[in-house]
Parts: structure tokens; C-alpha cells; sequence
């Protein structure tokens, strides 16, 4: 499959050090400082899938307050997106593929 550009696209503030981390079995990289929000969405286009319906979510409020930004480790442990840092070799399960579709 060809590289795909993720949701968000990093114009700036390229300068910070890389974090290794896995996304769904695939090695990644982000910069330190990221959220894991950023870091999965500069990767691919969705987050996750919406339990409900299927579609693809890209995070809604970016606060922690909506609910709608939750993946987990490879451990199990449940850790909101948008208000968690990236850190070196997390590993992270979001059970969706490039296109932000269940694989």
C-alpha cells in the first residue's frame, strides 16, 4: 500500500526530537511533545472507528471532555488521545487501517 499522508500535516516546530512508538503492530514516528492524538494523526487519516456506527473519528472536542478520543495500549489500558503525551515505545492499538476502516 502506498504511504498516505495522515489527518494533520505538520508545517512547523519540526526541530523536536523523534519518539519511536508502534501504531496497531506498525512502527511510527512522532515528536516529542505530541499528544497521541497528533501522533496517530499525523500517520493516518482517522483515529479510531466509532463503535456505534463504524465511521471513522478523528478526536472531537481535543480537551478531554467528549469521550470520543479513547485507544488503547497493546496492554489493554485505555488512554484518552487528546490529553496523553506520546512516549518512546508505546505501543498503541486502535484497531483501524490507513483509511481510518476497521482492517
Amino acid at each position: 500500500m502506498a504511504h498516505r499522508e495522515g489527518q494533520l500535516v505538520r508545517l512547523a516546530e519540526s526541530d523536536r526530537a523523534a519518539v519511536s512508538f508502534t501504531l496497531d503492530g506498525v512502527p511510527a514516528l512522532a515528536l516529542e511533545g505530541d499528544t497521541v492524538l497528533t501522533a496517530i494523526l499525523t500517520q493516518r487519516h482517522a483515529l479510531r472507528v466509532s463503535e456505534f456506527n463504524g465511521e471513522p473519528r478523528a478526536g472531537f472536542c481535543l480537551i478531554g471532555a467528549c469521550q470520543d478520543c479513547w485507544v488503547r495500549t497493546e496492554e489493554g489500558q485505555r488512554l484518552r488521545a487528546c490529553s496523553t503525551l506520546i512516549e518512546a515505545g508505546m505501543r498503541l492499538v486502535t484497531g483501524t487501517s490507513d483509511d481510518g476502516r476497521q482492517p
